[in-house]
């Protein structure tokens, strides 16, 4: 039985950016803070809350950490705003306070902040393809001026209805389904908005759903690991489960129930782009080993 791992799989340049910047603050002593996990995987964060690192969950915990440090005139703590981004009231609320803070947003996620902060500014209706409730799409959002819209499927590109005479600039979340956002776009051009489409999908992830798909289409079992609250990491999961009846979405080693029957050949594995790469590696040698 043949093991293989996706081409393109693990930690991402944005993600190993970000992780390597908490731990080169921790080394500083001082108390560091998170502004939300740092990315979307569970074995990280615990890691990082192990080396003392805690995490503030929205505006309102960052508006008391400020209080209670002014308040006790102690030494400000470092807060690092996550690798999806923030809101632009986020630095508001950071530079007002005093606060000490490093920015570890993706450059990939922060030139889209660029594009429809210049584009909202000149009146333009800023429409973002992803998930709404994921927070690097909260973030694009919090830095536009005017109107904003967001969507998470053809249906609802389909169904979005703009003002006459309105202007358009769509974007993506990094992380979305590139044969999705194609299919938006379609649907975009159609509606005649052909000239405001930004593809601002990270190849990263382009590629990592290219690979993952060509695996799964060969893999009588796939395996996926990432973090549950990991949107790429979904996709993939989706991806593949459309090319590999036997798909298997784990979040570490534990997760992981294999039975597999004598005719399987080919195990293939791919990884969220915030999963470690020595879990992959444990999961790669657990399957060869016991399988």
């Amino acid at each position: 039985m043949e093991v293989r791992l996706a081409e393109c799989a693990g930690f991402c340049f944005g993600v190993r950016r970000a992780v390597e910047t908490v731990y080169e603050q921790v080394q500083t002593g001082k108390t560091i803070y998170t502004y939300g996990p740092i990315v979307h995987n569970e074995e990280v964060v615990r890691d990082l809350e192990e080396k003392g690192v805690r995490v503030i969950e929205g505006r309102e915990e960052l508006l008391r950490l400020a209080e209670e440090a002014a308040g006790r005139g102690e030494e400000t703590p470092t807060v690092i705003i996550r690798a999806h981004g923030v809101p632009k009231d986020i630095y508001d609320i950071l530079d007002k306070n005093n606060l000490e803070y490093v920015d570890a947003t993706c450059p990939f996620v922060k030139k889209i902040h660029r594009i429809v902060e210049r584009e909202s500014e000149k009146g333009r209706h800023v429409v973002i393809a992803g998930d709404p409730t994921h927070p690097e799409v909260e973030g694009i959002r919090g830095w536009c001026s005017g109107p904003v819209s967001i969507v998470e499927t053809p249906a609802e590109a389909e169904n979005l209805v703009f003002s006459p005479g309105e202007t358009v600039c769509v974007v993506s979340q990094t992380t979305f389904n590139y044969n999705k956002f194609q299919d938006m776009v379609e649907i975009f051009q159609k509606k005649g908005y052909n000239d405001g489409v930004v593809n601002t999908i990270c190849n990263a992830t382009e590629e990592r759903q290219r690979s993952a798909k060509a695996i799964a289409a060969e893999a009588d079992v796939m395996i996926v690991i990432g973090g549950r609250h990991s949107s790429n990491s979904r996709k993939l999961y989706d991806i593949c489960s459309r090319e590999c009846a036997n798909t298997y979405f784990i979040q570490t080693l534990d997760d992981l129930r294999l039975e597999l029957p004598k005719a399987v050949r080919l195990v293939g594995i791919t990884a969220g782009a915030s999963t470690p790469n020595k879990l992959i590696e444990e999961v790669q040698n657990y399957v060869r080993i016991n399988f």
